[in-house]
């Protein structure tokens, strides 16, 4: 099985993830943006039991604005690491955290909110995939 490691910007927090992640793309939601200190975020999903935090799990931070998304950070750097998505078992790895993964995005979410039109023919999900409990809306390009 295929295993990805990542980490923090200083190191301290040390993690890995298994297998393949169940989606990967681009988010566009105002939170996503802010929270990155970018015009987009990239994400990769991972079911809970392909992750694991391997070092530095005292010096992991927590903020929630929403139940839907627990996001982390090192308490000692500061570095975004990964969010907790607890109503759909998902974690999301930070694809710029996972240096060794292959990023292969298949959609952009919350569309609606982009401030960086994107042109590379990939679906603009207006929210999120309806299976995701979205509407399954799409934008054009």
């Amino acid at each position: 099985m295929t295993q990805y490691q990542g980490s923090c910007f200083c190191g301290a927090v040390k993690f890995q993830v298994s297998g393949a992640p169940e989606a990967m793309g681009y988010c566009h939601c105002d939170s996503c943006r802010r929270w990155s200190a970018g015009p987009v975020n990239a994400f990769s999903l991972w079911p809970y039991d392909s992750f694991e935090v391997l070092a530095g799990a005292d010096q992991i931070g927590e903020f929630h604005l929403t139940e839907q998304s627990y996001r982390k950070w090192c308490k000692k750097c500061g570095g975004h690491v990964f969010t907790d998505h607890p109503a759909l078992s998902l974690m999301d790895v930070y694809v710029a955290n996972l240096p060794g993964l292959t990023f292969e995005p298949a959609v952009h979410v919350h569309y609606q909110e982009s401030v960086l039109p994107i042109r590379d023919g990939l679906p603009k999900m207006k929210d999120v995939p309806a299976e995701m409990g979205g509407s399954g809306d799409t934008l054009p390009e």
